[in-house]
C-alpha cells in the first residue's frame, strides 16, 4: 500500500502547475506540468509568479510545511520549496493549490545544482529548516551550511542576501557558526540558542513542522541563526 500511494503521488504531482522538476543533474533542465520543458532562470517572477515580489527559497523543504506557512504569513512575497523527494513535496504543493497560495512554488532537484535555475541576485533570502545535519565528518561537504553550499548561494542571492537556519542539532549549529566565521564574505546577524525560552524574535519562527514537533517532544531546544552572504 505504501509503494502504491507513493506512485500515485508521483503521478499526480506531474500535473501540478506549481511544481518544477529536474530529472538529470548531469544535464540540469526543468520540466513543468505534464513534463513540458521550461526555462525559468531569471524569469521566476515574470513567468511563474507574475509579480515583482521578493523570492525566498526553503532548502530541503521536505513536506513543504514551512514553504506553505511562509506563503500564508507573507502574501506579498514569493516562496519556493526545494527538495529532491517528490513524494514528500506533494503534500505542500497540493496544500498550496488547495488554498490558492499562488505565491508558493516547489522545485524538485538536488540542491547541489541550485545555481543552474536562478540568475545572480534573483533570490532574496534562503531558509533552511531541520535539514539532515550529516553528522559524519566524511560527509561534511553535504551539510547545507558548508563552504561548498555557501558558494552556490553566493551565485544566486542578491548582494547581502540572508540565510536563516532553524535547527535542533547542537553540532550542526556549531559547524554553521564556524563556517560563517571562517568565510570572510559571511557575517552573523543574529543567534538564539533556545527560541522558545522567550518571545519569538520574528514571526517566521512560529511555523510548526513535523520534525520540530518530534524534537520538542524529545526535549530538544530549537536554535535559530541568521547570517548575511556577500
Amino acid at each position: 500500500m505504501g509503494r502504491k500511494k507513493k506512485l500515485l503521488k508521483f503521478a499526480e504531482i506531474l500535473s501540478f502547475p506549481n511544481v518544477y522538476e529536474c530529472y538529470n543533474v548531469q544535464e540540469p533542465v526543468l520540466t513543468g506540468a505534464d513534463l513540458q520543458p521550461v526555462n525559468l532562470k531569471g524569469k521566476w517572477r515574470s513567468e511563474h509568479f507574475r509579480n515583482n515580489a521578493p523570492i525566498t527559497l526553503e532548502l530541503a523543504c521536505g513536506r513543504g510545511e514551512y514553504t506553505v506557512g511562509l506563503a500564508r504569513l507573507f502574501p506579498d512575497r514569493n516562496f519556493i520549496g526545494v527538495d529532491v523527494k517528490g513524494n514528500r513535496m506533494h503534500t505542500g504543493a497540493k496544500d498550496a493549490l488547495r488554498n490558492g497560495l499562488n505565491n508558493a512554488a516547489f522545485l524538485r532537484t538536488r540542491i547541489e545544482v541550485i545555481d543552474h535555475f536562478f540568475e545572480p541576485g534573483e533570490v532574496d533570502e534562503i531558509w533552511i529548516t531541520f535539514c539532515d545535519p550529516f553528522p559524519r565528518s566524511s560527509k561534511e561537504n553535504r551539510r547545507l551550511t558548508s563552504p561548498f553550499f555557501h558558494e552556490k548561494y553566493r551565485k544566486i542571492l542578491k548582494p547581502g542576501g540572508l540565510v536563516h537556519l532553524k535547527h535542533d542539532d547542537n553540532d550542526f549549529i556549531r559547524f554553521t557558526l564556524n563556517s560563517v566565521s571562517e568565510d570572510g564574505a559571511c557575517s552573523l546577524q543574529y543567534q538564539n540558542l533556545d527560541i522558545y525560552a522567550g518571545e519569538l524574535p520574528i514571526p517566521e519562527l512560529s511555523i510548526p513542522t513535523l520534525y520540530e514537533s518530534k524534537h520538542l517532544a524529545a526535549g530538544k531546544t530549537i536554535k535559530y541563526l541568521r547570517y548575511k552572504i556577500s
